[in-house]
């Protein structure tokens, strides 16, 4: 059939076009070999508005900190899921645990899903959803990926009718580390077992001030990479079913980052620059650099407006277009952001003051270690 051969040959045709698509090669030849799976627990009752605030200004550099690992020199696959539990909102059977989002790539779902959450009243039971996010995930098997549970809240751990050291041991049997974050104090933390809880489970104990504002330094490449980004969002060719509604996300994704701050928007544009934010379910561009021959699946029904009716030449030469300015500006962003890094860490440097602690550090700083004794190292 004549739009199979269409798209069978498009991705030869971006692989040979010309020089800057030795990038797609080499994306195809270093696919990645592990996994960094991440389950996020965040209590969502009465008091922790504050908590959730940080988790949405900190999603976006939580996951540039993951794209900076490697495994034998290649980029692992990155995949978060979200639970909320100690809401009223969700029913008593239920143990006031729900499933937010399941262990997934599609980064701007897990920032759709954390915008939408609310806060109310609620008992936390730290047992009840940690047995819930050992059990209910799909958490791979092969020894090199990594495996982390972060969860937040301020009540006694130990609450609730399931034990949290059960829960944890059965946590450490699939290969799973369970973090705590406990919102307040260190000594209550301690007392109220989220240190234990983060000792049995192999884990890091932190103690945050949930309620503290995220602390963001403006600088003057965040407007340039924000243009960069106008003209990176056109290189996206949706298609299918879920193809448009899931470009318009992305825009939404945007704009709630931005809601945030400036700061916080130029975050999740540089993360759409790394290997881990991929979106082959709905893009044309990055299904060709994934799986060339899974472009002969797409029907021509399912093609956007702008290829309806077009010839073979011409659907190629519009992919290997997009894919080629996608590049460019791509290369312009990771260009901008080092300055901008650059920018950050002298300002602080200057103000002899750290980033401040909060639930996006805390992370941060026990991916780094836990992936550091696994053998990851950063580029």
């Amino acid at each position: 059939m004549k739009t199979k051969s269409i798209f069978a040959s498009a991705l030869v045709m971006l692989c040979l076009v010309n020089s800057n698509c030795k990038n797609l090669r080499a994306e195809i030849a270093t696919k990645a070999e592990s996994k960094i799976q991440v389950a996020l627990l965040l209590d969502t009752s009465g008091s922790m508005d504050g908590l959730i605030d940080q988790a949405k200004s900190r999603l976006w550099n939580i996951v540039n900190t993951l794209t900076t690992l490697r495994f034998k020199g290649t980029a692992p696959e990155i995949e978060i899921a979200l639970y909320e539990y100690g809401n009223d909102g969700i029913p008593t059977s239920d143990g006031y645990v729900r499933l937010v989002a399941p262990l997934t790539a599609d980064l701007d779902l897990i920032s759709e899903k954390l915008f939408a959450l609310k806060t109310d009243g609620g008992l936390e039971y730290c047992g009840t959803v940690i047995e819930k996010a050992t059990k209910g995930l799909q958490w791979s098997t092969d020894d090199s990926d990594i495996h982390l549970v972060y969860i937040a809240g301020n009540e006694p751990f130990s609450q609730g009718d399931i034990s949290y050291r059960e829960a944890i041991s059965d946590a450490l049997r699939k290969g799973i580390t369970v973090n705590t974050i406990h919102c307040g104090d260190r000594e209550s933390g301690v007392s109220g077992m989220w240190k234990d809880g983060a000792d049995r489970g192999n884990g890091k104990f932190f103690n945050i001030d949930h309620n503290a504002r995220v602390r963001y330094i403006a600088t003057p490449y965040d407007d340039r990479i924000d243009a960069c980004n106008l003209r990176l969002n056109a290189t996206y060719v949706s298609y299918g079913r879920a193809g448009v509604s899931k470009k318009q996300n992305q825009a939404m994704q945007d704009n709630n980052a931005a809601s945030i701050s400036s700061a916080n928007k130029a975050e999740r544009i540089v993360s759409k620059t790394k290997a881990a934010y991929k979106n082959e379910s709905w893009d044309l561009v990055d299904l060709a650099s994934e799986n060339g021959k899974a472009l002969s699946s797409v029907r021509q029904s399912d093609l956007p407006e702008e290829l309806q009716g077009k010839s073979e030449d011409d659907i190629q030469s519009y992919i290997t277009q997009k894919k080629e300015e996608r590049i460019a500006i791509q290369k312009e962003i990771e260009s901008l952001a080092k300055q901008r890094q650059a920018y950050i860490d002298s300002e602080l440097k200057l103000s002899g003051d750290g980033a401040g602690d909060d639930l996006g550090h805390a992370i941060n700083r026990s991916v780094l270690e836990i992936a550091a004794a696994k053998g990851y190292d950063t580029k």
